[in-house]
């Protein structure tokens, strides 16, 4: 676990991590924050409780944990995927901050590009393969 207590700013009410942050509560320099804390659990521990109601909302907590860190984690993989944003180049500090504020707005046309489509026009509703399902055409 690398060092959670750069991550905070300390105006955060809530932090969302993935199982590699377990513990961070419990660490020096972060008990006197007054974060409440969801990490995820280990997958191997959630496998390891008895089948019954008990694992049945476990998992479901966690589920819920996931969907959080995953709204936060999509602009990402559209950058590093759609962009080819995968390696930093040194170029100095501003022209790498100012590219990656183009790459995340360009990230947020991406992730809204067909609810855009469709207000022009351009993109319209067609049947599927077999005419149940509905699909999109552009």
């Amino acid at each position: 676990m690398g060092a959670p207590r750069m991550l905070l700013h300390g105006g955060e009410a809530m932090v969302f991590a993935d199982a590699g942050y377990t513990g961070a509560e419990k660490r020096e320099e972060l008990k006197g924050s007054k974060v409440a804390w969801h990490i995820a659990q280990r997958r191997s521990t959630v496998k390891a409780l008895p089948e019954g109601e008990l694992k049945t909302l476990t998992g479901w907590i966690e589920h819920l944990k996931a969907k959080v860190r995953e709204k936060v984690e999509h602009p990402f993989r559209v950058v590093k995927r759609q962009f080819g944003h995968t390696k930093v180049r040194y170029r100095g500090l501003t022209k790498n901050a100012g590219q990656l504020n183009v790459l995340f707005a360009l990230s947020n046309l991406w992730m809204v590009r067909k609810r855009l489509l469709a207000m022009t026009g351009k993109l319209r509703p067609v049947s599927g393969k077999k005419g149940n399902l509905p699909a999109i055409a552009a």
